[in-house]
């Protein structure tokens, strides 16, 4: 329940309106469908603060979005899965197939997004210990450094003493004064023999055993060299000391030092039907990592080494349990799949089977029972999908959602239809959101020192060419922005190196000369998309 509570306190002030300025920024009309989508994210909030019992029964209201491509289907649910911290996965319709053909099954969306939430929780948690594993790792590159100096190899050495070797059963005779006695034969097999038992066994003025006298002198001089290594702790620590103060000053860091790293062992990619693949994988792993196989000696920099044991060691320090626990409880409560193409797995009635509609009907089969709830098995254990909010996308300019069969049409309660764009979006998009497309060529050319100044009318003009060639041509909306935008600066990208550093003002007259020929031409497909 810790997730919840943070999830809920991290969208609990972002009300429906909120939500949707926070797309503005970013997608530029649809109007419609962002309101459907903030109502949706605020419903998933709201159930989470109801009673176990009640929570249970409250289903997600799934999204079917109609609009032709390039609108902001596919940002809209990305940007708001971003905006909640939700377990996000975009799919394509079309890379599944009936269960019996060969392709994908629908059910490896879920393990997907269960990849995405492990992810997502990991990198948290990592950033979590971040300091302990940055403590970690440098003490780590001294030992790489000064081997056989850290307090553990020291620990790890044996302390001197008999060692016991089974030899068998073996008798003392008493009465055999030309015998080793008890204390010869237990030095013989090499029994440590306690002093006091033999004063006991023992006259008092004994001499004893030249073994034992051999023993002792070797345990004499044992513990003379422990005393000599407890000396030089302190010039070891030193040293130490010295080598830490030159990593933490950056002077090691072209130094070269020879690592024992882990991999990830590399299996060809099988597609399989079922659930079959998980455990395949997760067998083949383990195996590998058995007989050593994931281990590689690599001779690498100071400074890369930091990141290696940085990220080796944050791993150990995070519990697996506990990230597969609540990623698994995020993806349940939180997690958004963004069905793609959907449209293209509808099946018209007068069209028949066979031919390229093979199976398409069969996905829809399939991909019911996920969208209405069903427990999918994946590596890190069952995943139910009752609660995971499924958002379907297609421009429907072939079929209709009416094609869709009625079960899977029943499970997608809201509509949403999205406007085709006209000059005027095209010249918000320019100029509006954060990563304007203006905004990212002016980056690009600044860093070859090319600096350009997009003028008002330029981009009025480029907004018109947009919508006219969308208007004659297919209409893909937004995308034709970025074909527009290349034809406009090739050129200029092209030499940017050898003309810099300039000042390159985009007047309605450079574009007039870059563009007008190719909106003019009669194939102009061969140019523009």
């Amino acid at each position: 329940m810790a997730e919840q509570k943070i999830n809920e306190t991290n969208l609990d002030r972002l009300t429906p309106r909120e939500i949707v300025a926070e797309l503005d920024k970013y997608i530029v009309g649809q109007k419609k469908a962002k309101r459907a989508v903030a109502v949706a994210l605020r419903n998933r909030i709201r159930r989470l603060k109801l009673e176990p019992e009640l929570r249970d029964d409250i289903a997600p209201k799934n999204i079917l979005m109609i609009g032709p491509t390039g609108v902001g289907k596919t940002e809209i649910a990305r940007r708001l899965a971003k905006l909640a911290g939700s377990p996000f996965i975009k799919v394509e319709a079309t890379k599944y197939t009936e269960v019996g053909y060969v392709g994908r099954d629908v059910e490896s969306m879920i393990r997907d997004l269960m990849a995405a939430g492990i992810q997502m929780v990991k990198q948290e948690m990592q950033e979590s210990v971040t300091a302990e594993a940055e403590k970690r790792a440098e003490e780590a590159l001294i030992d790489l450094l000064l081997p056989g100096s850290s307090a553990k190899a020291k620990e790890a050495k044996p302390k001197p003493g008999p060692v016991v070797r089974p030899m068998g059963a073996f008798s003392i005779n008493p009465d055999n004064p030309g015998g080793p006695g008890i204390m010869g034969t237990a030095i013989q097999i090499g029994i440590p023999f306690n002093r006091g038992a033999q004063n006991e066994a023992a006259d008092s003025d004994e001499q004893p055993a030249p073994d034992q006298a051999a023993a002792q002198g070797a345990s004499d001089a044992a513990q003379g060299a422990a005393s000599d290594n407890t000396a030089e702790t302190p010039r070891d620590n030193s040293t130490r000391e010295k080598f830490r103060t030159m990593l933490r000053e950056g002077k090691l860091e072209e130094r070269t030092v020879e690592l024992i790293v882990s991999q990830n062992p590399q299996f060809p990619s099988i597609e399989m039907m079922g659930g079959g693949m998980e455990d395949l994988e997760s067998s083949l792993s383990g195996i590998a990592g058995f007989f050593g196989g994931n281990k590689k000696k690599k001779v690498v920099t100071i400074k890369r080494a930091r990141e290696i044991l940085k990220a080796e060691e944050a791993e150990k320090l995070i519990d697996r349990d506990r990230v597969s626990d609540e990623a698994r409880q995020r993806v349940e409560e939180t997690g958004i799949v963004f069905i793609d193409e959907i449209d293209k797995i509808a099946v018209k009635g007068d069209r028949g089977g066979g031919g390229p509609d093979v199976s398409r009907e069969g996905v829809q089969r399939d991909i019911l029972p996920i969208v209405e709830g069903a427990t999918v098995n994946t590596k890190w254990g069952p995943v139910n999908t009752d609660h995971i909010l499924f958002v379907a996308a297609g421009a429907f300019n072939v079929s209709k959602p009416s094609d869709l069969i009625p079960e899977l049409q029943g499970r997608f309660p809201l509509r949403v239809e999205l406007d085709s764009l006209g000059k005027e979006d095209f010249l918000r998009i320019l100029t509006e959101p954060k990563n304007a497309l203006t905004k990212q060529y002016t980056g690009l050319l600044a860093t070859e020192g090319i600096e350009i100044d997009f003028t008002e009318e330029a981009i009025d003009r480029l907004a018109a060419l947009a919508a006219e060639v969308n208007s004659r041509l297919e209409n893909i909306g937004a995308r034709r922005l970025h074909t527009i935008m290349e034809a406009l600066l090739e050129e200029l990208s092209f030499e940017a190196p050898d003309i810099s550093p300039a000042k390159i003002p985009i007047t309605a007259d450079y574009v007039n000369e870059k563009l007008n020929g190719l909106v003019m031409d009669q194939d102009l497909g061969r140019y523009i998309l």
